[in-house]
């Protein structure tokens, strides 16, 4: 219901609607509704429009009931936000990191980043949402064997953070929080600013709970899949697939930066040769980018061939410095090699990969098991 209504924006929605989209009774509708009102959750958002009879009562979210938040841990930079239940950013700070120093100097530096954007007069942080470079087991919240920072395999990481922070903590790849973070962009269309909404002069803005296309085309719901390539201090893929992030058996989906283009290429970091992401980044040291953005878009296209995914998301430091140059790029090499005419998307991501974390750690108030 909270998912629900998260999705309608400020202009929310009738009990009659919440019972008809939930399958839900009527009287249970009432009485969920009414212990989530008292919870601070949802309130009223005014009265519909009357067809006859007395005008509706519409509900909707109170996104500033509740915060989480979420840190991005990556190889040289660390970056935490602080989100309202909307998803809006309301808190946030970032530092140099040394991933590369281990698990010790790590911890003591996301405590850090978390008190600094936890609210010190209000409520409790629901969780954390904690994402770091692959692989990593995501169920057990252990890191695997991280390119070039073998020290960190086996590293309890979530359980560490837990106990040190007293808190719900999700620990998964930077790559699935990009995902995350995209698909839930489309959400954060539909409300308005936090001011504006804290001080109830909110009105609905274009969106997809409106019907009208949001920033990916989509009208009337989330993205339905969508790969995200992330193109930073390395390369990775995020995977929203079937309404969700997938992982794989073994948490490992998404290793797009090892798929190999160049047999007898240049040796990679993770032992291979001719890795997408050794080509890439070699283009980007040498500041060839139409070079490194052609690379990304054969790598692409690669994986748009197997999933037949809607959208091409981009996102990274290195596109954010060039972003059109890798929108161009990618989109020449996907429509040049398209089997099928309609081809799929390539846009900017439009979201950080913290707020993909947090969006994650968020994710069961709305009902979303993670």
């Amino acid at each position: 219901m909270l998912d629900l209504l998260r999705g309608a924006g400020p202009a929310g929605l009738g009990r009659a609607e919440l019972a008809t989209r939930t399958g839900l009774t009527p009287q249970a509708v009432s009485k969920i509704t009414a212990r989530l009102g008292a919870d601070g959750l949802i309130a009223e958002a005014g009265r519909a429009a009357s067809t006859g009879g007395k005008p509706r009562t519409l509900l909707r979210l109170v996104p500033q009931a509740r915060h989480a938040a979420g840190v991005h841990v990556d190889r040289d930079e660390l970056r935490a936000v602080r989100v309202d239940l909307a998803g809006r950013v309301v808190g946030e700070c970032r530092g140099p990191l040394d991933f590369g120093a281990g698990p010790e100097a790590v911890v003591e530096a996301v405590v850090r980043a978390v008190a600094r954007v936890a609210d010190p007069v209000g409520l409790p942080l629901l969780g954390v949402g904690v994402v770091a470079p692959g692989p990593l087991d995501h169920r057990a919240g252990t890191m695997g064997r991280v390119t070039g920072f073998p020290s960190w395999k086996g590293f309890p990481l979530r359980g560490v953070l837990q106990g040190r922070l007293g808190l719900p903590v999700l620990l998964d790849k930077d790559t699935n929080a990009g995902a995350a973070a995209a698909a839930g962009a489309w959400l954060r269309a539909t409300w308005p600013d936090a001011d504006a909404d804290a001080d109830g002069d909110a009105g609905l803005v274009a969106g997809a709970a409106g019907g009208v296309p949001d920033a990916y085309g989509y009208a009337g719901g989330g993205p339905r899949t969508c790969v995200y390539l992330h193109v930073g201090t390395g390369l990775g893929a995020g995977l929203w697939l079937g309404g969700g992030v997938y992982r794989g058996a073994r948490s490992a989906a998404g290793e797009f930066g090892h798929q190999v283009l160049l047999m007898d290429g240049p040796p990679c970091r993770c032992g291979a040769r001719g890795c997408v992401e050794v080509l890439c980044l070699g283009a980007v040291a040498r500041g060839d980018l139409p070079e490194a953005a052609r690379i990304l878009g054969e790598a692409a296209a690669n994986l748009v061939a197997l999933l037949d995914v809607d959208r091409v998301l981009l996102g990274g430091r290195v596109v954010e410095a060039a972003p059109d140059v890798f929108v161009a790029g990618v989109g020449a090499v996907l429509a040049a090699r398209a089997l099928d005419p309609a081809r799929p998307v390539v846009a900017l991501a439009g979201a950080g990969v913290a707020e993909g974390a947090a969006e994650l750690a968020l994710g069961p108030v709305f009902g979303r098991a993670e």
